[in-house]
Order: structure tokens, then C-alpha cells, then sequence
């Protein structure tokens, strides 16, 4: 772990290049979903004193509550805009561009957002929102391919999990900004909801200091010099003659073969085990039951005793632990490998499950069995920090050669979207159904994707992904098709070929 670090401080130009895309980038995301808990109650106040300003009518309790929900799920809907856009604009004006650009959108929403209480409209905030999706949207993608193609290989696992970091940071400073002795105040909630414009603000000043993806520069635009410069900027004087040749290596292999579409790739049949790969990692990613244990951690925190008015703060906890677990798997990433971890994590979240649900049973038989759901609460968080959230994120970028990478990152993201859209809107049905039975449901993806890792995904540590993709064909060959194995022989000797060339 230290030896991997100490390789990584060697690296001042990708550090910077961490914090810069991490705070422009999936910060935002996980700010926006975390921030709007502590100001519902001064936004459904300005949702009825906006009806009653302009149209004279005080709307019922049920319409405020429709109006708060879509408030809540358009931000899903710029997300699902954004992504969707995401892969044709990286192809077409590289990474650094995009996020560039994609600043200007939050700055935008932003400002809505700060002047929807003095302009008394609602539906600043809601168009506010659209706009953070879609930056949302656009930057899932943008940042994690960015620095996955600006990381030395050996170090790509450690540098990926970052992206999952700075969620679970946005996550925990949209807590911990809406407490009431900061932002969370009818004075001050204007500015909880604007602080993406500001986080948006620093990238778009800093990042013109930091150079474009080499992948990019030399796979996609054939400039080999530009590559050269970049890579010099960001790793420095050392040799970095291997991974250029690398490049060279995928490039000749892709030569004349140009970007796939989403449509394209999905119909790839010798890509179909990746594709499935991320389908159902990033599926189970928002289907593992993590919101729910976020939704239930409140009644468990108030059946351990803790007051009404101190519950705010024991929800803080969960989010330093996501956040702080999440930087422990940045540290023991690469040597213990994706896969691994993978794994793990989900196995370890199937058993923390099952055992809150047994404890969630017997809490009202049992007067010390809330401290015991609250244990479990915190561990499932830190399994689910310290492997899949980290893992999955970067995963389309290292197991797709580069004329399917920007289509995969917009499949992941799409993916990403609709399930938590769907979340967010069938969620409380089933809770108000199931109660806390509705663990099973995610028990059961939890128990899957484990599984489908263990069996059908290869490690990626180290690896290109023209060496991942022959893996993947490797593992699956004997129920491939003869086309599939034919063109994996094919592709294997084209790879020797070139070795032995360069």
C-alpha cells in the first residue's frame, strides 16, 4: 500500500489532476443528491408562497408534495440528457474540453438557484436542478475517463477510485453544509443550493493548466507529438517509452476501425461479456440497498435513543464513513486488485443484510438490539465504500478498448440514471409495503453481482484493455460462438504480431 502511494506522490501533475476533475466533477453529483434533505422544508414554503403570489391560491399539502418530487426527480432526468450527450461530445472535443464547457452549465444553475428566493419562483429551482443533472450527467463520464487516461497504468486502480471519493465527499459536505449552524437556514439556503456554481468556478480556472487526455490525443486524433508533450507534463522526465508503445500497440490494432455507437456496441457480439459486465455492475450499484440503509438509519438512530434534534448529526456520521472508508480503498486498491474487492464487497453487504434484517425483526423484543442494526448500519456502508463504489465507477474505461469507451461510459451512466430514478420514485412504495423485508429484494442483486464477478469477470490489475479483452474472450470461449473464437485467435495473433514488431 505505501509502495503505491509513494508511487503516486511522484506524480504532482496527476494529484492536481485529481482534486481539479474531482471537485468539477463527481462532487457535484454526489452534492446534489445529498443537499436538498436539510431545505425541503423552505422550498415547499416557497413552492405554496410562490402559487399564492402569483395566482392567489394556496395549493394543498399532496400538490406541494407532487411538485417537491419532480423538484427532486428532474435532476434525474438532466443526469439521463447528459449521459446520453456524453459520448458523442467526448469523442468529438476530447475530455478536457468537456469539462471545461460542462462548467458553464452548473455556473448557470447556479445562479438560479441563488436568486429563486428573491425572484420568488419554484421554478428557478426545478430548471436549476435540470441543469445540475445534466453537468451531473456529463461529468460522471468526462471525469473518470479523463483520469483513467492520464494515470499510469500500475497506478489506474488507485487514481479510479477517486472518482468514487469525491462522490461520497460531495455526499457528506451537502450534510454537512445543510446543518443549521451553516447553510441550512431560510436566510442561507439559497447558497446551499448555488455551491455547485463555485465548485464549477474552480475547475473552469484551473483545468486550462492541466493538458488534454494522451489516450485521447494519440488514439483519437493521431497526434502523437501532443501525447508526447502531455505526457511529459503529467508524468514528468521519466521513461514513459512502455506506455507510448502500448498505445501504439492498441492504436495499430484499431487502425482504421472508427468510434462505435451505444447502438453499435450493443450489438457487438464479441463484446457481449463486457457489456453484461457493466450492466450489471452499475445496475447493482444502485440497486445493492444502499439507500435504503441511508432511509432506515434515522429510525434506527432514534430507536438507539438519540433525540430528535440529534439526528441530523448521526446522519453526518454515515456520510464520513462512506467518505472515509472510500478513501481506504484508495489505499489497498492496487494490491489486492478490482476484482477482489469486488467481490468481497458485496458478499460482505449479503451477510451485513441479513443480519439487519434479523435485527431490525427483533428491536422491538429486544431493547439493545437498535445498537446492534446501528453497527451493522455503519459496517454495510463500509463494505460498500471500500469496494463497489469504488470499483465500478471507472470500470467501462478499463475494459473497453477506446473506439467503444465513450459509448460504454454513456450505457453505464444511462443505466446509472434510470436506477436511480427508479429508486427514487418506486423506493418508498415498496417500504411502505415491505418495510424493512425490502432488503431481501436488494439482498438478492448484492448475492448476484458477487457472483457474476467471482465467475465471469477477469482481474483487470495491470492489464491494457486490448489484454483485458482477451481475457474476457478467453474465459468465455467454450460457450462463445465459432465466429467469437474465431476472431479471438485472430485478435491474440495480431497482439503478437506486435510485440513483436515493437
Amino acid at each position: 500500500m505505501s509502495g503505491y502511494l509513494s508511487l503516486l506522490l511522484g506524480y504532482p501533475v496527476v494529484i492536481t489532476a485529481i482534486f481539479v476533475t474531482g471537485f468539477g466533477g463527481t462532487f457535484q453529483y454526489g452534492f446534489s443528491i445529498s443537499v436538498m434533505n436539510s431545505p425541503s422544508v423552505f422550498i415547499k414554503e416557497l413552492v405554496n408562497t410562490t402559487c399564492v403570489h402569483r395566482y392567489g391560491v394556496s395549493l394543498e399539502q399532496w400538490q406541494v408534495s407532487l411538485i417537491w418530487s419532480f423538484t427532486l426527480s428532474i435532476f434525474c432526468i438532466g443526469g439521463l440528457i447528459g449521459s446520453l450527450a456524453a459520448g458523442t461530445l467526448l469523442e468529438k472535443y476530447g475530455r478536457k474540453q468537456c469539462l471545461l464547457l460542462n462548467n458553464l452549465v452548473a455556473i448557470f444553475g447556479s445562479v438560479l438557484m441563488l436568486l429563486s428566493q428573491t425572484a420568488v419562483s419554484f421554478e428557478m429551482i426545478m430548471v436549476g436542478r435540470f441543469l445540475y443533472g445534466i453537468n451531473a450527467g456529463m461529468g460522471l463520464s468526462a471525469h473518470t475517463m479523463y483520469l483513467i487516461e492520464c494515470a499510469p497504468k500500475r497506478l489506474r486502480g488507485m487514481v479510479g477510485v477517486t472518482v468514487a471519493t469525491f462522490v461520497s465527499f460531495g455526499k457528506f459536505c451537502g450534510q454537512l453544509f445543510g446543518i443549521s449552524e451553516l447553510l441550512g437556514t431560510e436566510l442561507g439556503w439559497p447558497w446551499l443550493l448555488g455551491f455547485n456554481g463555485f465548485a464549477a468556478l474552480l475547475q473552469l480556472f484551473t483545468l486550462p493548466f492541466l493538458p488534454e487526455s494522451p489516450s485521447f490525443l494519440l488514439l483519437d486524433r493521431g497526434d502523437q507529438q501532443a501525447c508526447d508533450k502531455a505526457l511529459k507534463k503529467l508524468w514528468g522526465k521519466e521513461n514513459y517509452s512502455r506506455e507510448i508503445d502500448e498505445m501504439l500497440k492498441e492504436k495499430a490494432a484499431l487502425q482504421g476501425v472508427r468510434s462505435f455507437s451505444v447502438i453499435e456496441l450493443i450489438q457487438n457480439k464479441t463484446l457481449r461479456w463486457q457489456l453484461l459486465t457493466i450492466t450489471v455492475a452499475f445496475t447493482t450499484l444502485q440497486l445493492c440497498g444502499i439507500n435504503a440503509v441511508y432511509f432506515y438509519s434515522f429510525d434506527v438512530f432514534r430507536a438507539a435513543g438519540i433525540e430528535e434534534h440529534q439526528l441530523r448529526y448521526a446522519a453526518l456520521g454515515t456520510g464520513l464513513c462512506e467518505f472515509c472508508t472510500s478513501i481506504t480503498c484508495f489505499m489497498i486498491i492496487e494490491s489486492m486488485g478490482k476484482k477482489a474487492l469486488m467481490f468481497k464487497g458485496y458478499m460482505a453487504m449479503s451477510v451485513a443484510l441479513v443480519l439487519l434484517i434479523i435485527t431490525l425483526f427483533l428491536q422491538t423484543y429486544i431493547t439493545w438490539m437498535p445498537y446492534c442494526s446501528m453497527v451493522l448500519i455503519f459496517q454495510f456502508i463500509f463494505f460498500f465504500s471500500s469496494g463497489p463504489a469504488g470499483v465500478t465507477a471507472p470500470l467501462p474505461g478499463e475494459i473497453f478498448t477506446q473506439p467503444f469507451k465513450a459509448a460504454a461510459y454513456t450505457i453505464a451512466c444511462i443505466i446509472n440514471w434510470l436506477g436511480l430514478f427508479v429508486v427514487g420514485m418506486v423506493f418508498p412504495i415498496i417500504v411502505e409495503n415491505l418495510d424493512y423485508f425490502c432488503f431481501l429484494i436488494f439482498l438478492f442483486f448484492c448475492l448476484l453481482c458477487g457472483l457474476f464477478v467471482k465467475f465471469n469477470m477477469p482481474e483487470t490489475k495491470n492489464r491494457t484493455a486490448l489484454e483485458i479483452t482477451a481475457e474476457f474472450e478467453k474465459m468465455h470461449s467454450k460457450s462463445g460462438s465459432s465466429l467469437m473464437e474465431k476472431d479471438t485467435k485472430e485478435k491474440l495473433s495480431d497482439i503478437n504480431k506486435l510485440e513483436t514488431k515493437f
